[in-house]
């Protein structure tokens, strides 16, 4: 926990939270691993309190939608006050914006300063917008997208060449509003949401950045949950957008690699570099069979 008691943040007003501003900078995230991605609401101090010993790989203090109107300035002032309070965390931390023309630019601004991983700004549409971030954003923040615009889908392949863009998050249900297409479309056999989802995964990969898969809104429906994240992690997928704990246990857990896998990636990695001194880039393993280059190249990719 950042704070041993919530008490006297909860007799603050808003504006007496910016008094007890801290002066800590927590170091970098220098984790590479990234399997769960876990949304929280900066209004629910308990929740905010924690983000110094989650397990979430990711996690996204977020700014936009579910959060009213009339709220947002008090969410924006309690991030700013539990960063500044914040030595250290085992997890990536984002910020999840506003868009740019509805007061992102703004909280931009207002949060430079602050010690956290990357902004993430909702409703994204073209290029011309992650270029706007990456002036207006401290130069050792990485920057991520929520793909929820038909405008956004349509472009996100052309979306590369900006070196600290390095992630997307697809908001499925934003996104089939925009499409015109009813979000009871979201079914694990649905062969229009395979499509949206293959299609945002390889765009995605195509712009060099990180697809994550969409948030899974029934918390308590773990085995629905259990089963989107298979399938996704079949299609290629490596993160997965998560509304709690119960959720970044199973996304994890599905999403780490297998140890089989890592023992016969490292087979490969090591019997390949031995035959590649030998001037042979081809050739028939004992273990697993025909190695190329093209396996070899995966092997390292599973490595990695």
């Amino acid at each position: 926990m950042i704070f041993n008691s919530l008490d006297f943040i909860e007799n603050l007003s808003i504006n007496e939270r910016l008094n007890h501003l801290g002066s800590e900078k927590k170091v970098p995230a220098t984790k590479k691993l990234y399997r769960s991605n876990m949304m929280l609401n900066p209004l629910k101090l308990k929740h905010l309190n924690r983000i110094d010993d989650l397990e979430a790989d990711m996690i996204t203090l977020n700014l936009e939608d579910a959060i009213a109107p009339s709220r947002k300035k008090e969410a924006l002032y309690n991030i700013a006050l539990f960063l500044s309070h914040l030595k250290e965390s085992k997890s990536f931390i984002i910020i999840r914006t506003n868009p740019l023309d509805e007061g992102g630019k703004e909280e931009i601004a207002f949060l430079n300063d602050f010690a956290f991983d990357a902004v993430r700004v909702a409703k994204v549409k073209s290029k011309e917008e992650i270029l706007d971030i990456d002036r207006l954003l401290n130069s050792e923040k990485e920057i991520h997208i929520s793909l929820e615009t038909k405008e956004a889908f349509h472009n996100l392949a052309t979306f590369s060449n900006i070196p600290r863009f390095t992630t997307a998050n697809i908001g499925i249900l934003d996104l089939l509003t925009s499409l015109g297409l009813p979000q009871s479309l979201v079914q694990h056999d649905n062969p229009t949401i395979h499509h949206i989802l293959s299609r945002f995964l390889v765009d995605a990969k195509i712009a060099g950045v990180n697809p994550i898969s969409f948030m899974f809104q029934e918390y308590n429906d773990t085995e629905s949950f259990r089963k989107w994240c298979e399938l996704e992690k079949k299609m290629g997928f490596t993160t997965k957008a998560c509304m709690g704990p119960l959720q970044v246990t199973i996304a994890n857990k599905i999403f780490s690699s297998n140890q089989e896998e890592i023992i016969r990636a490292k087979h490969i990695k090591h019997v390949f570099e031995d035959s590649a001194k030998k001037g042979e880039n081809g050739f028939m393993d004992d273990k697993y069979g025909f190695i190329d280059e093209p396996i070899y190249r995966d092997a390292l990719l599973i490595l990695g």
